[in-house]
């Protein structure tokens, strides 16, 4: 069994996976616009580029974005996308989501970890970053 996380956009999704391929690395293993797509006779013209399914695999991980539909987007809550990584690499991680973004929680020792961080990025995407202990 897999589980992945779906993020949801209100129209910059493209701009938000260049961003996350940037910082997390990874390739991306799918991208269909609304005009390529069935629906494209469903959506005005303006929506012809934008994302119905993006998808990013890094690591043995995939992480699922798209544009909603128009009209339907709902601003997401309620949730954290979670990164764990040598500690060195989650701070990297963390400045680099931040940029543009707000801090919830600056990056730094905590009793459960030698680094962690929550930000929400400048598309709107929390996140939180866990610095993995060397062994």
């Amino acid at each position: 069994m897999g589980i992945s996380c779906h993020l949801s956009f209100d129209g910059d999704c493209a701009a938000a996976f260049r961003h996350y391929q940037r910082i997390l690395g990874g390739q991306f293993t799918g991208v269909l616009t609304y005009g390529e797509s069935p629906l494209a006779r469903q959506v005005p013209r303006a929506w012809q580029s934008r994302i119905l399914q993006a998808t990013l695999a890094c690591n043995g991980q995939v992480l699922i974005g798209s544009d909603a539909f128009p009209g339907s987007y709902v601003r997401l809550q309620g949730f954290s996308v979670s990164i764990a990584a040598p500690v060195d690499e989650a701070a990297r991680v963390f400045t680099a989501l931040a940029e543009g973004g707000s801090i919830r929680m600056p990056f730094e020792r905590t009793f459960w970890s030698p680094g962690f961080g929550m930000v929400v990025d400048r598309f709107g995407i929390p996140w939180e970053i866990s610095g993995e202990r060397s062994h």
